[in-house]
């Protein structure tokens, strides 16, 4: 079944921006595991009218989509009939490794790329341990603590700030940036629609503004900081203005939303599995294959957004040139043709082949840094709390159409003498 070749609007925008209708609620989008299931067996690829695209639910399929970019571009103006805004008008975040595929894509990945392999953040190491142990002290002192709030989002924020050059202190409005640059609308209607694109705009530009002036500043004040490498990439004529402001802005946003989500996931999986959080509690257990378990059963990122070059078939369904493709790396990630028992929450599970990084040529750049980040963070937080609880069981989603976690985490716990 091939999409309406006229949809009444974007199709990309309305694939960035909504959720399915069967995940609209707090309940579903908490855990919407129930229905991947059911759509894994019933439609594993299926056309969403309200949406304008097709959602693909199975492992092999998902991937499959993730390693072939020639296909299935991460670039809607590959994707013919697409109506995106006037170029004057659209976003810096349009310019980016998220949004492009092969050569270019990979000369905007290699401008920071060296930044974020295993073996310079290793250098890293001690102080992001320091930051983290300063944020903790202050978290456990009363028995109890928001980890989301406390500890979950600041970390990550202070590490990607400091890489970047701009002041740690500003991260409550590198917060309310990202929230509305990754949120869905409030509701389903065409006036939120068009409440929430304007919101997004209007946050797209200070964002824009903000770093513009950074950018500028590094031009004749070099320091050894990203700014100050992506700043030397455009005065080489490796990038453009706008490709290296839409480089500051993702590495904001991506460097903090998605790691902040990946600490309170890990923290919402073992709470919810008392054995498994003693396990890690006594450090019985390798904080390595934890993550990566976390990544697997309740990843950061559930979907994303691919646009077809070209007529193709996926299980069977007819995707036609310029249609828009929804891989759901949450369902993939908890398919029984691909993982023994999925549904288990599993600490030492091995193999795990999650595609919570995706894949490919797309494959996350920032995954050392994220994976670091949180094995620090759990180190750190079992170094100073046992016994860890959760205060509530009334948990609120991340209100996205991709990213997955909660907004709030209370926990209570024993301190560690």
């Amino acid at each position: 079944m091939s999409a309406p070749t006229e949809p009444s609007e974007p199709a990309a925008t309305r694939t960035a921006e909504r959720t399915p209708a069967e995940l609209s609620t707090t309940e579903a989008w908490l855990d919407p595991f129930d229905w991947y299931v059911e759509m894994r067996e019933h439609s594993p690829v299926r056309y969403d009218e309200s949406r304008d695209c097709f959602d693909v639910f199975r492992y092999d399929d998902v991937d499959r989509i993730l390693h072939d970019p020639e296909t299935f571009s991460s670039d809607p103006r590959n994707a013919p009939g697409l109506d995106l805004p006037p170029e004057e008008e659209r976003s810096p975040l349009l310019e980016t490794m998220l949004s492009t595929d092969a050569a270019r894509h990979d000369r905007l990945r290699g401008v920071v790329e060296e930044w974020f392999r295993p073996r310079a953040l290793a250098g890293r190491r001690e102080r992001l341990e320091s930051v983290a142990a300063g944020l903790l002290d202050d978290a456990v002192a009363g028995g109890e603590m928001d980890v989301i709030d406390e500890f979950a989002y600041p970390f990550p924020v202070i590490v990607i700030a400091e890489l970047l050059g701009v002041p740690s202190d500003e991260r409550p409005t590198f917060r309310r940036w990202s929230e509305t640059l990754v949120e869905a609308p409030d509701g389903r209607t065409p006036e939120a629609m068009d409440d929430h694109r304007r919101e997004q705009q209007r946050v797209s530009e200070e964002l824009s503004a903000y770093f513009e002036e950074k950018l500028d500043a590094r031009a004749v004040d070099r320091r050894g900081d990203l700014i100050t490498v992506i700043a030397d990439a455009e005065a080489a004529g490796e990038l453009s203005r706008t490709e290296a402001l839409g480089f500051c802005m993702l590495l904001l946003v991506a460097g903090n939303i998605t790691t902040t989500n990946l600490i309170g996931n890990a923290v919402r999986c073992l709470t919810a599995h008392p054995e498994a959080l003693a396990r890690a509690e006594r450090g019985d257990a390798r904080l390595e294959p934890l993550i990566e378990e976390v990544l697997r059963y309740r990843s950061p990122v559930q979907a994303l957004a691919r646009f077809a070059t070209e007529e193709v078939e996926i299980a069977g369904e007819t995707v036609a040139e310029g249609d828009v493709v929804v891989p759901w790396i949450g369902s993939a990630n908890r398919d029984p043709a691909a993982f023994d028992a999925p549904d288990e929450f599993r600490i030492d599970r091995a193999p795990n082949q999650h595609l919570g990084f995706g894949r490919g040529t797309h494959y996350c750049l920032g995954a050392p840094l994220a994976r670091l980040e949180t094995e620090i963070a759990l180190t750190g937080l079992f170094d100073r709390a046992t016994g860890i609880e959760r205060a509530t069981d009334e948990l609120v989603p991340v209100r996205s159409a991709f990213i997955y976690g909660v907004t709030e985490l209370p926990v209570e716990f024993e301190r560690r003498a």
